[in-house]
């Protein structure tokens, strides 16, 4: 209950903020929302200052247009609402391209390729398919592909509201696994070495993730033009090293 009350508040609050800073009022400014909590894609830095792929993708394609990138730090569950209420012109945070979002927002060509991931702890020999998670328990965060993924397995969801939060969980035995992105899984056992959790499969299904801007927001045509020319030239690639050591832009 905790959790839905925070979040239909922030859904006030990022509604509210929205009379007051709109996106879009000044042409030279691109503003992109993004969680900073989602490491390695978006994430702060020892520096403090706002780091991470997404972080680093939006502000080359913010170079390439010409325009000044201003990064407006949102929780993910109030992210699509904050876009909805023009506090920012794109979401950068590793959003997932699907039907439901193509239908109801304006998605940019993919810049991330990746695979979800069942993560269970390390003594765990039950799982290792999304079958296995029929009448499970995996902590997920609600509005998430990946919330869809194991909802449709037949596991139970217990909400969190990141993928650190769903891992405490599981080492604590509350939930049985959880399914995320196998760069974010990669992320957290290399800085952590964790050896407590495993993954423990791989369910196969590659995904694509883009940008997202309102219905009709010309910002996308730009944005597909910058991440063309991002892509030739090998900025993108470089990008992806820099933070995976692999491309994971094509």
């Amino acid at each position: 209950m905790r959790r839905k009350l925070f979040a239909v508040a922030m859904l006030a609050v990022v509604a509210a903020g929205g009379l007051t800073g709109c996106a879009g009022s000044d042409p030279n400014v691109l503003k992109v929302g993004t969680e900073g909590v989602y490491a390695p894609f978006t994430f702060q830095g020892a520096d403090g200052k706002l780091s991470g792929y997404d972080v680093d993708v939006a502000q080359a394609v913010g170079d390439r247009l010409g325009k000044k990138v201003e990064f407006v730090q949102t929780p993910w569950e109030a992210i699509f609402a904050g876009l909805e209420s023009k506090r920012f012109d794109l979401v950068a945070n590793q959003v997932t391209v699907n039907e439901e979002r193509a239908a109801k927002y304006a998605l940019s060509m993919p810049y991330t390729t990746s695979a979800g991931v069942i993560v269970t702890r390390a003594d765990n020999t039950a799982i290792s398919t999304l079958a296995d998670l029929k009448g499970k328990t995996c902590a997920q965060v609600a509005v998430s592909n990946w919330t869809t993924v194991s909802a449709e397995a037949g596991a139970r969801i217990e909400a969190v509201e990141g993928f650190v939060q769903a891992i405490q969980l599981l080492k604590a035995g509350r939930v049985d696994a959880t399914v995320n992105d196998n760069l974010v899984v990669a992320e957290y056992t290399k800085k952590t070495g964790d050896t407590s959790v495993k993954i423990a499969g791989r369910p196969g299904a590659v995904t694509r993730q883009a940008f997202v801007a309102r219905k009709g927001d010309a910002v996308v045509t730009e944005v597909d033009k910058a991440l063309d020319q991002l892509r030739a030239d090998g900025t993108l690639a470089k990008i992806s090293e820099k933070y995976f050591g692999t491309d994971v832009s094509q």
